[in-house]
């Protein structure tokens, strides 16, 4: 499996494996997100061209699972990674959460955060053994506050959630060499 920079043609394949990594929420209960519509190419786009989106890819180079980030405060917000249904159990969501990690280590912000539904097992529990801690209420930045506004808005917050954030090495010494 190799991770690289997203292009155009990925788009279009980014929306089936939505698709297909949200059927899982229909078997808990959860039918609203399994049948809720992924990102348009325009807005998948705003993140290809500001270098914020990675696939992971397999031997043909068609994408299997991807991330889509942002900066938000100080940090890079994960705002979506998904995997394939068939490519699932593989680690390689936490492959991708890594790249996007060595990106803001690179980039020099402090932390990944990302918003979850703390009851569903593969997003906070998931997200917790990843080296996600969740954020206090209090400790809230104002980006991450209009997120979780502009998520409720969109339905999400019918379920409960959590804005969760992953700190980071100061120094891009530490970091893994960066490989497309």
């Amino acid at each position: 499996m190799r991770i690289r920079t997203a292009v155009p043609a990925d788009l279009p394949v980014f929306q089936d494996i939505e698709r297909s990594a949200g059927a899982c929420f229909r078997d808990i209960g959860m039918p609203e997100i399994a049948d809720d519509e992924p990102l348009s190419i325009t807005e998948l786009s705003a993140f290809l061209h500001a270098g914020l989106a990675w696939s992971a890819v397999e031997a043909d180079d068609r994408p299997v699972a991807y991330l889509i980030a942002e900066p938000v405060d100080d940090a890079l917000h994960i705002e979506q990674v998904s995997v394939h249904a068939d490519w699932a159990h593989r680690r390689i969501g936490r492959a991708l959460l890594e790249r996007a990690a060595d990106r803001a280590i690179a980039d020099r912000l402090a932390a990944l955060t990302l918003t979850t539904f703390t009851e569903v097992a593969w997003n906070a529990p998931y997200y917790a053994r990843c080296g996600f801690e969740p954020i206090p209420e209090a400790a809230l930045t104002p980006g991450l506050r209009k997120i979780l506004a502009n998520e409720a808005a969109h339905g999400l917050g019918r379920w409960p959630r959590i804005c969760m954030r992953r700190a980071l090495p100061e120094s891009s010494e530490n970091s893994r060499p960066i490989v497309e």
